[in-house]
């Protein structure tokens, strides 16, 4: 499977009342539509889009999905902050019919996972705000390839 991360767009600050309904920034929309205009350049859409119930992700995810023309995302809670890497790829099996997928979700999350998947120590990926990873997983082990690594500044 092709796994590909997307990291939620520019959002508002931080709130006294909570975290969980921060909602993207002009940017952020930018950034989502950019990241989607980029990999149907170059032929690397997603088959199914797994977002993270949070406003900033959704929010993320559909934009993504509107300007890629693609069927709107499934909200998934396992891919909210705090999200384990070990359940992130039990859970990525039950989409195991689709080639390529993407998750929108957060930090530290992302970077976590992609670690872990990679082998790579701790502290040694960064995922931005905007930015896109690209990972081949063996959807039987804790193992992934890196494909790619977009920083939001070379996606537009």
């Amino acid at each position: 499977m092709e796994l590909i991360l997307l990291r939620h767009g520019k959002a508002e600050d931080h709130r006294p009342g909570g975290d969980f309904d921060r909602r993207l920034e002009e940017k952020g929309i930018r950034q989502a539509r950019r990241a989607a205009k980029l990999l149907a350049g170059v032929d690397r859409l997603p088959e199914v889009v797994l977002s993270s119930p949070r406003i900033r992700a959704k929010e993320t995810a559909e934009h993504f999905c509107d300007e890629a023309g693609l069927p709107e995302p499934m909200f998934q809670p396992w891919l909210d902050c705090g999200m384990d890497p070990e359940t992130a790829l039990r859970e990525l099996r039950g989409f195991s019919e689709f080639g390529r997928v993407m998750i929108v979700g957060h930090e530290p999350d992302f970077s976590g996972l992609a670690e872990w998947l990679l082998g790579a120590p701790a502290g040694s990926v960064e995922v931005k705000k905007g930015s896109l990873v690209g990972l081949e997983v063996v959807p039987q082990g804790r193992r992934a390839r890196l494909l790619f690594s977009i920083p939001p500044k070379m996606i537009g």
